[in-house]
């Protein structure tokens, strides 16, 4: 699901990890191994689901503060790195190596910390339709990768020395940008250990004034999308495409504005499967000159943090020629602002948890 929204994300991390001001610079380093299973969430991969895949997990994170009011407002989150090494004991899937930017948030006075973590994985054993046709999971050696996880969490225990033991979710998929693009989830239990590098040190946590209640009247906004896709269909081949997006917004507060706007999709792989289906298929009665577009409304949400912003959507096509995956989409992403206005956006459209496109996007927000 998402490659460059996962290089986004790992480079948010890195400057929070890397910053240069005049917060404490403290460091934690983990390491868990994990055991689980390959979730069957979609038939066509059940001949993969042989073996238990295991693996481990190794982890840097700087602990936040306050010394930034974001830090404040999440509950003082860590930043940071993790890498993955996944075996999934199957000579088919081969092996993962995964490479993520992360956010620790915690709970229960610290003690459950959830890890949210987008990155670029390597595969090493790719669909081949001469050595490795059986791989329908992967069409690509680079993935993009979602980490979960929720582990009970108790740091610097004896000698900087901690645990944490808990639950891991892990995502593969390369978002459709090259066929076949089935995926994988693995779930699986982890169990390991953390390091605090400055042990003897206590930070205070620090609790910013508060700026007061921020109003804004209803903006308007409009965002060109673009990018390259496949359909399931191998070897079709990639095409461009192209989306117009206009909606509105309403601020509800310091973080958070909902949105109630329209896409219209310009999506050229449809316009080829269109023609092959025609061809290949009669029996569908997939008329050729099928028009390819579709227009879709949405509602959205955007979580707004510093100069980053969180967007989720959930849209219904209106205009709706050709049939693809069903009339409801959605879409999740992150926005970077350059000032007041001007804003780019990396977002993964999709329908439900089968993956369309990544969106390569730049609009203006009035």
């Amino acid at each position: 699901m998402r490659c460059l929204l996962s290089l986004l994300v790992f480079l948010t991390s890195f400057f929070g990890l890397c910053q240069t001001d005049d917060a404490p610079k403290d460091f934690v380093l983990d390491a868990n191994q994990f055991y689980g299973s390959i979730l069957l969430h979609n038939p066509d991969i059940s001949h993969l689901i042989t073996n238990h895949p295991g693996g481990v997990i190794l982890g840097v994170s700087r602990k936040t503060y306050g010394h930034k009011e974001w830090e404040t407002d999440f509950g003082y989150p860590d930043t940071g790195y993790t890498f993955v090494y996944q075996n999934t004991n199957n000579s088919t899937l081969g092996e993962h190596f995964g490479v993520y930017g992360h956010y620790n948030f915690y709970f229960f006075k610290r003690n459950v910390q959830l890890r949210v973590a987008q990155g670029l994985a390597y595969t090493n054993n790719p669909y081949d339709k001469d050595k490795n046709f059986r791989n329908n999971a992967y069409g690509s050696h680079i993935l993009s990768s979602t980490l979960l996880m929720l582990n009970y969490h108790k740091e610097n225990i004896f000698a900087g020395l901690g645990v944490n033991a808990g639950l891991s979710f892990i995502h593969y998929s390369n978002a459709n940008f090259k066929a076949p693009n089935t995926s994988t989830n693995t779930f699986a239990i982890n169990f390991g250990l953390t390091y605090n590098l400055d042990e003897e040190t206590n930070y205070e946590y620090l609790v910013p004034e508060p700026k007061g209640i921020i109003t804004e009247p209803i903006r308007y906004n409009l965002v060109l999308r673009g990018g390259a896709n496949e359909s399931d269909v191998i070897n079709m081949g990639r095409y461009g495409f192209a989306t117009i997006s206009a909606y509105a917004d309403k601020r509800l507060g310091k973080r958070n504005a909902i949105q109630l706007g329209t896409d219209v999709f310009f999506s050229n792989f449809i316009k080829e499967l269109i023609r092959y289906q025609s061809i290949a298929f009669p029996e569908l009665d997939v008329d050729a000159d099928t028009d390819y577009k579709r227009v879709g409304l949405f509602l959205g949400h955007e979580l707004f943090v510093n100069k980053m912003s969180v967007v989720a959507q959930l849209g219904y096509y209106v205009y709706y020629p050709f049939d693809f995956e069903g009339r409801m989409y959605n879409r999740i992403g992150m926005k970077r602002y350059f000032g007041d206005k001007i804003f780019g956006a990396i977002t993964l459209k999709s329908h439900g948890a089968k993956a369309e496109a990544i969106e390569f996007g730049i609009g203006i927000r009035l």
